[in-house]
């Protein structure tokens, strides 16, 4: 029984959303954050890097106190305002025109997390997780949902459809091309429909955002430990999700790029690669696999189509049937020596929408001597090796949508 609770949500103005919405901070290249500095007085992007009003890059716990201080002035001059009372929010992204997102906005619960009714498919780096927590105890605020998914449901739909038909409260276009409608549900009937069919689903799925949530959950059993009258209640026991049905996620793949041939020339490889697969060599044709367990190469200036011979592969369980693994088990690790997929400096990832296009224009600069391309992971493979305990290698599944920070801000 999954709790999806309304809140007081912290919002831009109707008039200031288009300005104060950004992406994350680490998806925009130095160029990008200084132009969106200087020209926008409005961007997010002034709180999320404080540095910027004296001129300094400032980290760690200052520039934490400074990301605070930020937030406050904008609340002070009136951009942000704080709803009246909790409500649930529904938003829609509509990319390039053609993709079309809907969700939920709402409060997820910490003890759901815990107790594994939100399930997770990806390890979370410890020191990542630390740092984040302790941004949040200074903070105080989340500006950026975790993205979380669930079965489609007739109920939720209906309720969607219904306040589509209504005026929206934001209504903007960003410059990448996102549209983005923007519903405050403020009906307490509403609020009892939305939550009793939350509670009747077994489980919610994280499809993106674990180091987020898990951040949330560290600094909910610190805070805890700290209030003698803690009651289960607060705030923090709770942390902000935009909910997804699983019919409106997109997956895409993450490419690999390698240095080097540990050491193999290009026909030693192919002979270690052929005990595994069956290969393709398509010369300069373009190529990109249309199923599970088909794989794209490029390397010396050819695309190969490399098949797995199921005959000498061991499926035994979820995660051995996944792409990446398989990659990982019977390239990676045992014929290029990689045996790190988070620490390795001889690997680099490319997300799918980039394509093997990209990888070859980075290998055909010298820049990596072989690359390889998957098909993407499905949601039911996703939700099965989350069921089954297990988790993802890192970078396996690139998802959309894609969510903008300071929208819907969380303060606890």
């Amino acid at each position: 029984m999954p709790k999806v609770i309304p809140f007081q949500a912290t919002r831009p103005t109707r008039d200031k959303v288009g300005l104060i919405a950004s992406k994350p901070y680490e998806t925009y290249t130095k160029a990008q954050v200084e132009a969106r500095l200087d020209n926008n007085p409005f961007s997010f992007l002034h709180i999320a890097n404080p540095g910027y009003k004296y001129n300094k890059e400032i980290s760690g716990k200052e520039r934490f106190s400074l990301v605070k201080n930020r937030f406050e002035e904008f609340k002070e001059d009136g951009s942000f305002r704080q709803d009246g009372k909790p409500c649930y929010y529904l938003h829609k992204i509509i990319y390039r025109n053609e993709i079309e997102f809907v969700g939920f906005v709402g409060a997820a619960s910490a003890e759901d997390y815990e107790n594994n009714l939100i399930r997770k498919h990806e390890d979370t780096l410890t020191e990542k997780v630390e740092v984040f927590t302790e941004y949040l105890k200074t903070v105080r605020f989340n500006a950026d949902p975790v993205l979380l998914t669930y079965p489609d449901n007739e109920v939720l739909d209906s309720i969607s459809k219904k306040l589509m038909q209504t005026r929206p409260e934001y209504e903007f276009t960003t410059t990448s091309r996102e549209t983005h409608h923007f519903w405050v549900i403020e009906d307490p009937k509403l609020h009892e429909q939305i939550q009793k069919e939350f509670e009747e689903m077994k489980h919610i799925y994280i499809a993106d955002g674990h180091h987020r949530s898990s951040s949330s959950i560290d600094l909910k059993k610190v805070l805890e430990a700290e209030n003698d009258h803690h009651t289960g209640e607060e705030a923090y026991n709770f942390f902000m999700g935009f909910f997804i049905p699983e019919s409106h996620l997109r997956i895409h793949e993450f490419n690999r790029l390698v240095k080097d041939l540990n050491g193999l020339s290009k026909d030693e490889f192919l002979i270690k690669l052929d005990e595994q697969f069956k290969i393709e060599n398509l010369n300069q044709n373009y190529y990109k696999p249309k199923e599970a367990h088909y794989f794209s190469m490029y390397l010396d200036g050819d695309f190969y189509e490399l098949n797995l011979r199921d005959r000498n592969y061991d499926f035994n369980n979820a995660l051995s049937r996944l792409d990446a693994q398989i990659l990982f088990n019977t390239i990676l690790k045992p014929i290029l020596g990689i045996q790190d997929l988070r620490t390795n400096s001889r690997l680099m990832y490319s997300q799918g929408q980039k394509d093997m296009a990209f990888v070859k224009g980075a290998i055909d600069q010298g820049d990596y001597q072989v690359g390889f391309g998957m098909y993407p992971a499905s949601i039911e493979e996703m939700k099965t090796i989350a069921d089954e305990g297990m988790k993802m290698p890192p970078k396996t599944t690139y998802i959309e949508p894609k969510l903008r920070s300071g929208i819907t801000i969380y303060e606890f």
